[in-house]
C-alpha cells in the first residue's frame, strides 16, 4: 500500500513536536556538546515549519523559539491552554462569534489568564467578545487545537457549556467582525477547524442530552503511521482515527 501523502498540517505538528523536544532539552541541559545538538534540530524544525506554510523565515522562526527559551520547570515546553464556551438560547441556537484575526467563526474562546479558574475565563470571554452574560454548566470538550486546525501553535481548548442568564449579543469592535446566534442547519462559513468535530457535540450539549466529555483519542500508533506489517487491530485503530480526522 502507497505511504498516505505528507499534508502541512503533518509538517506543522512535527515541526512544533521537534522544536519542543529541542527548547526543553535547552532549558535543562548545561551541557556545550548537547546544546548544538539541540540548537541543529531546532534548526531543522524550523525549516520543517516554513515548509509548511509558517510566515516566518527559518533563521527568524529560530530566534523567535530561543527568545522563548528559560532555564529549568519555566523551560519545559507544554501547549498553551485556551477556553472556549458553547452557550445555546431558548430557540436552541448556538451563539458563534466571526474572529477578527482569521476570519472564521467558533463559539467565543480565548487564551486562560493567570488569577483565573477555567470557568471564570469561559465567563469572561463570552462577555468580552459578545457583551452576553453567562454562567457555566459543565465541560463537554477538551480539544487539542493543532489536531482540530483550531490553530498553528500548541495548545489544549477546554470547552464549557453555559446558560445565558443576560445581556444581548453585541460583537467587541475590535475581537470579533460579528457575532450572532445560529440554527445548527444555518451555520455560518466558514467554520473554524473540522466543524464536524465539535458541531455536532455542542447542540446535543445545547439541547441538553447526556453526553461525556469529547476528547482527542489515542492515535495508535501514538506518533507515526504503521502501514507494513500492522496488525488488524492496528488497522482497524488507525482506520477509525483517520475518519474522524485524527
Amino acid at each position: 500500500m502507497d505511504a498516505a501523502p505528507v499534508s502541512s498540517h503533518d509538517l506543522l505538528r512535527w515541526s512544533e513536536s521537534l522544536a519542543g523536544i529541542a527548547r526543553t532539552g535547552l532549558g535543562f541541559t548545561k551541557n556545550l556538546y548537547e546544546r548544538e545538538r539541540f540548537e541543529e534540530v531546532l534548526k531543522v524544525a524550523a525549516d520543517i515549519g516554513v515548509a509548511a506554510g509558517h510566515d516566518l523565515a527559518p533563521d527568524a522562526l529560530m530566534e523567535h523559539w530561543l527568545g522563548d527559551i528559560r532555564p529549568g520547570v519555566a523551560g519545559y515546553v507544554t501547549p498553551k491552554v485556551a477556553v472556549g464556551a458553547v452557550v445555546g438560547n431558548d430557540r436552541g441556537e448556538i451563539l458563534l462569534v466571526q474572529r477578527a484575526d482569521s476570519g472564521v467563526w467558533l463559539y467565543p474562546t480565548g487564551w486562560a489568564d493567570v488569577g483565573y479558574s477555567a470557568s471564570e475565563v469561559a465567563v469572561k470571554e463570552v462577555l468580552e467578545e459578545t457583551a452576553v452574560d453567562v454562567e457555566p454548566v459543565r465541560l463537554i470538550a477538551l480539544f487539542d487545537g493543532l489536531r482540530l486546525g483550531f490553530t498553528r501553535i500548541p495548545l489544549y481548548s477546554l470547552v464549557f457549556q453555559c446558560r445565558v442568564v443576560g445581556g444581548s449579543v453585541a460583537a467587541h469592535p475590535l475581537e470579533c467582525l460579528d457575532a450572532g446566534w445560529f440554527a445548527q442547519d444555518r451555520m455560518p462559513a466558514p467554520l473554524a477547524g473540522r466543524g464536524e468535530r465539535w458541531v455536532d457535540h455542542a447542540f446535543r450539549a445545547i439541547r441538553g442530552e447526556a453526553a461525556d466529555v469529547l476528547f482527542d483519542p489515542p492515535r495508535q500508533p501514538l506518533w507515526r503511521r504503521v502501514r507494513d506489517g500492522e496488525s488488524e487491530s492496528e488497522r482497524r485503530s488507525r482506520a477509525v482515527l483517520e475518519e474522524e480526522g485524527g
